[in-house]
């Protein structure tokens, strides 16, 4: 796989020198139990896939190379490039500006661009919308374009699809980035739906089934639903896409349960589905997909506590988070500095977007077993972060020096 050009700042040797003794010891990653670090009186399980993926190392590459290679530029992002503040202030911090918010809200206002500006494109992607907008100021909207190769992958199978006369039903966050951007591109080529879990593809089906009236679509799925979109007659033939960074089983799920859907409302045998439902397959990305099954294996282990680090607006990050929450108290933080002390930690609850500010942390036992992974844009220098604040409260900081140069 293609090696990118990534800010030393990000690196870690500590955390390389792991990575790279279990690529060789499993090329074909086939082994998902974590990492081992006992130090005694604290004992990391560190996953045995977690950080930077292709995609977020590509989009930071083309970032800093585009503001090396134009001093003097104005240059501005369409929002922010990753879900993680230490990457896009190091941006800002070089003189980046963000268009937009991430709920799509206008920081800059379009008419105070000009011609000669740089616009990237972030790894979400963007709307068809917005690239006819740049091309409308005479900027070329994709030639300084991040976009995640699997993200493309998801529009391309969209694409796919719709050409035999499918309606897409893409499961993702409505107000994502990358969920606006994929149903951007779906919609242009066929009608498009968004269900953001299960319970609203439960209710989808009412209307493919019949039990709901068709005219109470519009209401419940408001502003989900592509323009023209007619309840009575696009749900008699879908497919399911999925934003990259959803949770696997539930995606999983949701094809299922669709796809079983129309073969119950509609008489279909296996050798008929589809007539009414697209094989799409799984269109997760594969860190994703990694990145779960690693955190899935990390947890078969006896544990104390699991630490999840990472940007708190991250898609990925925050389905780790679920599914280590359910097993073990969960933490989930953004940098080492939210470890205050072995017994106080500010961390992120992302179900009711709030900090918590916790006054227990780590028990009081011979050995504490804490689970460690890290979200797809969160660099491994944060981790190692993690590892030696961890080993500071008892004393043992020196140990994370010897274990990278061993």
């Amino acid at each position: 796989m293609k090696t990118f050009n990534v800010p030393v700042i990000y690196r870690s040797p500590l955390i390389s020198a792991i990575k790279n003794q279990r690529k060789q010891q499993d090329r074909m990653k086939k082994d998902f139990s974590p990492t081992e670090l006992d130090f005694g009186p604290i004992k990391i399980l560190l996953a045995r896939h977690f950080g930077f993926c292709y995609g977020v190392e590509n989009a930071i590459e083309i970032a800093f190379k585009t503001v090396d290679e134009n001093p003097g530029k104005r240059i501005f992002l369409l929002s922010e490039m990753i879900h993680n503040p230490h990457v896009n202030n190091d941006l800002l911090d070089r003189g980046v500006q963000f268009i937009m918010d991430t709920s799509g809200r206008q920081l800059v206002p379009w008419e105070q661009l000009q011609p000669d500006d740089i616009v990237i494109i972030p790894a979400f992607g963007t709307t068809l919308e917005t690239e006819k907008q740049l091309a409308s100021l005479g900027i070329e909207p994709l030639k300084y374009n991040t976009t995640c190769p699997f993200v493309e992958r998801v529009w391309n199978k969209a694409e796919q699809i719709g050409q035999k006369n499918y309606t897409v039903i893409v499961h993702g966050k409505p107000k994502h980035e990358e969920t606006r951007a994929t149903f951007s591109h779906s919609q242009a080529g066929t009608p498009t739906v968004v269900v953001k879990d299960i319970k609203e593809a439960a209710l989808l089906a009412e209307f493919i089934t019949g039990e709901r009236p068709p005219e109470e679509f519009y209401e419940l799925f408001k502003g989900q639903y592509s323009t023209g979109f007619d309840a009575a007659k696009d749900l008699q033939r879908v497919g399911v896409v999925n934003q990259t960074t959803m949770l696997a089983t539930e995606t999983q799920a949701i094809a299922d349960y669709i796809r079983q859907v129309m073969v119950n409302t509609f008489g279909l045998t296996e050798a008929t589905t589809g007539e009414r439902f697209a094989d799409t397959r799984d269109t997760l990305c594969y860190a994703t997909n990694d990145n779960q099954t690693a955190v899935t294996g990390m947890l078969q282990e006896p544990a104390d506590l699991a630490i999840v680090v990472g940007g708190y607006n991250s898609s990925n990050t925050s389905h780790l988070v679920e599914l280590c929450e359910e097993k073990l108290p969960t933490y989930f933080i953004s940098s080492p500095e939210h470890m205050l002390s072995s017994t106080a930690i500010n961390h992120w609850d992302f179900h009711h977007k709030k900090e918590i500010n916790g006054d227990t942390f780590l028990p009081q036992k011979d050995q504490v077993t804490i689970l460690l992974t890290s979200g797809a844009s969160c660099p491994d220098a944060l981790v190692e972060g993690v590892i030696r604040r961890l080993l500071s409260f008892y004393g043992l900081e020196h140990k994370a020096d010897e274990l990278a140069t061993v």
